[in-house]
């Protein structure tokens, strides 16, 4: 047998470790409870789900080209109060825009996405042109959006959504929700990109080798921007719809959303070293990061000791990834 493809049992348990360990608990779980398994409950795990992955196709551009968005999680929340705010009803108790007219459901989509897309530009400007490193760039911009959202909204909580809002957050096409329809359609076209286009090569080559990138022709400045106003796009659209699913929103909606997406992205193989990614790979992590939730929930475990599970989750992830890039090194 050639030695070259001999199979590293050892190697796959240590990249693949965190994984296995979680569908091990998940089949225990599925045999214990019974009602993990049922179809509601993955129904359920499918909508909490679809605007995670789409939140995570934005920060996976991030992490490949070596950055990342911490404000991913507050433009979330921002865009869950804005769509909220126009789209009350007329005669919404605490209405926060009494004379705000009534928009189409789709029109107020676009104006939420033009919006957070601003911030999105200027995560691109500061991190491209003025070298502020993404992690602080996007830090200071998370607090930014934090404070507008507090401004706008006036830290009252938002609801008496109309029934168009509802319907196309919370409706379905059969038995499948319609969440879970976009996050297939976001999916494609992000699968599509990273795989087809030049601007997919070209994040890649700067997540291998920025310099080397550069030199062979990339416009990494324009790269980089565009991959930030695009990501700040995606999350406009999971707080809209993540604000329809749950009706209602709030200034803390979205809070921590941004540590799930670069845990999540992780755990599916998209490396925080950059250069490397699959959209396959996002939604394989933010499915095991969902089922982790769930069946931490089903075990009856209690909800401090599930985010303390959730962060070493996070951290043995990121150590996992690290390790690949110093023995590939």
């Amino acid at each position: 047998m050639d030695k070259s493809k001999k199979i590293d049992i050892k190697s796959i348990l240590l990249n693949n470790g965190i994984i296995l360990l979680l569908m091990l608990l998940v089949i225990y779980v599925s045999i214990t409870e019974p009602r993990f398994r049922s179809f509601q409950n993955l129904m359920n795990l499918a909508i909490n789900a679809a605007p995670r992955v789409i939140i995570a196709l934005g920060v996976s551009a991030c992490l490949i080209t070596k950055g990342t968005d911490l404000s991913a999680g507050r433009v979330v929340g921002l865009s869950a109060c804005l769509a909220g705010i126009m789209l009350q009803k007329p005669d919404a108790a605490g209405k926060v825009w009494p004379n705000f007219p009534q928009l189409n459901v789709w029109v107020v989509l676009l104006i939420v996405i033009a919006i957070c897309m601003v911030f999105g530009l200027v995560n691109g400007v500061v991190i491209s042109y003025l070298n502020v490193p993404a992690f602080i760039g996007t830090l200071g911009m998370q607090l930014i959006v934090y404070g507008i959202a507090q401004v706008i909204t006036n830290n009252v909580p938002i609801g008496g959504y109309r029934a168009d809002y509802i319907a196309v957050t919370q409706g379905k096409v059969g038995p499948i929700p319609l969440l879970f329809i976009y996050l297939i359609i976001a999916a494609a076209i992000f699968w599509f990109i990273y795989n087809y286009t030049r601007h997919g090569k070209y994040m890649y080559a700067i997540g291998g080798n920025e310099v080397a990138a550069e030199v062979s022709g990339v416009n990494v400045k324009k790269t980089k921007i565009i991959i930030y106003v695009t990501a700040a796009a995606m999350y406009a659209i999971a707080g809209f719809l993540l604000g329809g699913k749950s009706g209602g929103a709030s200034t803390n909606m979205g809070m921590g959303y941004e540590l799930e997406a670069i845990a999540a992205c992780t755990i599916g193989g998209v490396s925080v070293n950059g250069g490397v990614g699959k959209v396959s790979g996002v939604i394989i992590g933010v499915a095991v990061f969902e089922l982790l939730k769930s069946a931490l929930q089903f075990l009856g475990m209690n909800p401090s000791y599930q985010f303390i599970a959730q962060g070493i989750v996070i951290v043995v992830a990121i150590a996992l990834d690290i390790r690949k890039y110093i023995t590939k090194k």
